[in-house]
């Protein structure tokens, strides 16, 4: 064995790649096909797409948990802790099944480097093989097509939303990256598509792969009800009456409906009732999502980074009034679309900007001159996260709320400084 600490494999996983971002499926498979999972599969559930990933991912662990399913699910960046992008039965996996893993896909992979995504993506599925998981939900980390998950094939694939994001690597248009989310479509198997507005290209695909594609106000639906009440509708299973999602902001409703719809797809082979999906969707949760922790001043987390992330987290703080100042601690790395980001928080708060870490930072006074250009407001900064967050301590009032957002590198330092660690 290479390496006995999970730390110790993480940093020689970073540093072997040459790029960190190195788009492609010929690796993976390659050393997947060494690994020699035992097959059959349990049934595997794709999920990507701009926004509402790791929401869509909660409701659908929520729920096949609440069935008595043994869940893996694979998700990515993390906040706190790298386990965390590991779990089973809703828990990270602990380091020794970590380090074992990477032990054996050290061994399989002979001279083919990997990125550190595919280590991850690799670990994730034979400790979810290891430990007998009922089914396998893999969080697909950027475009599809060409990212690590998509080496084994989806027996459900969900696109939950298209976006401007990662426009260097997908397209400089929707069309383009809808084209690429739409990669982990597979021939004769469900595709689930959880956004009204669908690019052309994304039907095109589906057409051309074979799949089934369920489009969201077609073949179903979250209609509204009373007091947060909604129902769904599908194809062939309707649930009346379910309750509010636990996860805040009206667009949970379509990643609620986006997972059952992929549920009932599968029910033939993973059946799942209605008790199940009930409770599911007050059980979801997801750390650093309008992450609400109450106190005077409230504080709010949120990684949204993309222009339209940035509109629902507007969305939801028009939907829950403040009695005081909102404060909004910006960290946005350099390829992102800060003025877009900008632009849809305009004048809902006071802006700090803070510092990132990492080759993709932007230097806080840029990101504040940036911030200021598109606002009109001026634009206090702080040297990082931690400096930020104590900076809006000292001026927030007990009325006032503390928005922290723009990364998960910002959410993460303040989640953390948050809880004294």
């Amino acid at each position: 064995m290479r390496y006995l600490a999970l730390e110790d494999w993480l940093a020689f996983q970073q540093r072997l790649h040459p790029a960190a971002i190195d788009m492609g499926l010929d690796r993976v498979a390659a050393v997947l096909a060494r690994l020699a999972l035992p097959q059959p599969l349990p049934p595997v559930i794709t999920i990507g797409g701009t926004n509402g990933k790791g929401s869509t991912v909660a409701f659908l662990e929520a729920m096949l948990t609440a069935s008595g399913r043994r869940v893996g699910a694979f998700t990515s960046p993390h906040l706190l802790d790298y386990n965390e992008r590991v779990r089973v039965d809703g828990q990270p996996v602990g380091d020794e099944a970590l380090v074992e893993a990477f032990a054996r896909i050290d061994d399989a992979r002979g001279d083919i480097s990997l990125t550190f995504f595919e280590w991850n993506a690799l670990a994730a599925l034979l400790v979810f093989a290891g430990r007998g998981c009922d089914v396998w939900l893999l969080e697909v980390g950027l475009g599809g097509r060409l990212d690590a998950v998509n080496a084994l094939d989806a027996d459900v694939a969900v696109v939950v939303s298209i976006g401007l994001d990662h426009c260097d690597y997908l397209g400089p248009t929707l069309e383009h990256i809808g084209a690429e989310k739409a990669g982990i479509f597979r021939k004769g198997r469900p595709a689930i598509f959880g956004a009204l507005d669908m690019p052309a290209t994304v039907g095109e695909a589906a057409a051309a792969t074979g799949a089934d594609l369920w489009r969201l106000g077609r073949d179903f639906d979250a209609e509204p009800g009373h007091r947060g009440e909604w129902t769904y509708r599908g194809r062939g299973w309707t649930l009346q009456a379910l309750p509010a999602p636990a996860l805040a902001g009206a667009v949970q409703y379509r990643n609620a409906a986006a997972a059952i719809a992929a549920l009932e797809s599968l029910r033939a082979r993973l059946p799942v009732g209605e008790t199940a999906v009930r409770a599911g969707l007050l059980q979801a949760r997801v750390a650093g999502r309008f992450q609400v922790i109450d106190g005077a001043p409230e504080w709010i987390l949120d990684v949204g980074h993309n222009p339209a992330a940035a509109a629902e987290l507007a969305a939801n703080l028009d939907a829950r009034p403040c009695a005081g100042r909102t404060w909004l601690v910006a960290g946005i790395l350099r390829d992102k679309d800060i003025e877009g980001i900008a632009a849809r928080l305009d004048g809902r708060g006071e802006w700090i900007a803070v510092g990132l870490e990492g080759d993709r930072a932007l230097a806080v006074n840029e990101l504040a001159r940036r911030l200021a250009a598109q606002s009109g407001a001026s634009v206090r900064t702080a040297p990082s996260v931690e400096a930020g967050c104590e900076l809006a301590r000292q001026l927030a009032g007990r009325a006032d709320r503390i928005v922290v957002f723009g990364s998960f590198h910002t959410v993460g330092p303040a989640l953390r400084w948050h809880r004294g660690g």
